[in-house]
């Protein structure tokens, strides 16, 4: 007897919306554009708290941006950029120039960031294994694109390759669930929950689905950990730079 293969399951937005009113007796006729509205808002509302949560690390971006000379920013920055993962020369192949540059965040006002700001622009194409500092600000997405701040600055154009984590997009009713680590079981109970508290006398959402929600939650966290977890091979020195 042979396999019948795999099967992917999934369900469309729409699907675990009218899965979550089932739940609540309330059948596909009875269902109207208003029902299906407010539940596609408690979906954004959902993947915007799970954003600021840092669930959705799992998704990531390369770009190219460009160190434009005499410049103390970054231009190209992508808007849905949430987190910055890697900054780094765009072509790394051995023989190019300014492929050995590092670069390392710090905080704005840090030690390293000041000293760097007060130098001259240096060549790109010498500094071999030198380091160039960035530093994130603005309030970046879904307000718009940060600003990325770097030290020293360059005497030649730099072309640079960005990784970072998106925002999650808003959702449509007929896409699909974004959120891998089987999640359709946590947004159902959401929905749920929020339906619930237009029964209850206080308009709150229904504490018992919240805690199937918490749940669901949980166990999406705990599938989506670092596939990863390999210690870096150095750590910065706690003491480093300190005069004794």
């Amino acid at each position: 007897m042979t396999s019948s293969g795999t099967y992917a399951f999934e369900p469309s937005n729409g699907e675990l919306v009218l899965s979550a009113y089932e739940r609540l007796q309330i059948y596909a006729p009875s269902l109207r554009q208003e029902h299906m509205a407010a539940a596609r808002r408690e979906f954004n509302f959902l993947f915007a708290s799970w954003g600021n949560r840092q669930v959705n690390l799992w998704e990531v971006i390369r770009t190219q941006a460009t160190l434009t000379a005499s410049t103390a920013t970054i231009t190209g920055v992508p808007t849905d950029v949430f987190r910055v993962l890697l900054i780094e020369p765009r072509d790394v192949t051995s023989g190019v120039s300014g492929r050995e540059i590092h670069f390392v965040a710090k905080d704005y006002n840090s030690r390293e960031m000041i000293a760097a700001r007060s130098i001259s622009a240096v060549d790109a194409n010498v500094m071999g294994g030198g380091v160039i500092y960035y530093a994130i600000t603005q309030a970046g997405a879904p307000v718009g694109a940060p600003t990325i701040y770097v030290a020293p600055q360059v005497t030649s154009a730099l072309t640079l390759r960005l990784v970072y984590v998106p925002i999650q997009a808003a959702v449509a009713s007929s896409g699909n669930n974004p959120i891998p680590g089987e999640s359709d079981n946590a947004l159902v109970a959401w929905t749920v929950a929020y339906a619930r508290a237009k029964e209850r006398e206080d308009r709150s959402p229904d504490p018992n689905w919240l805690t199937v929600y918490g749940t669901e939650k949980q166990n999406i966290l705990v599938r989506l950990a670092p596939r990863d977890e390999s210690e870096p091979a150095y750590a910065d020195g706690m003491f480093e730079g300190m005069c004794l």
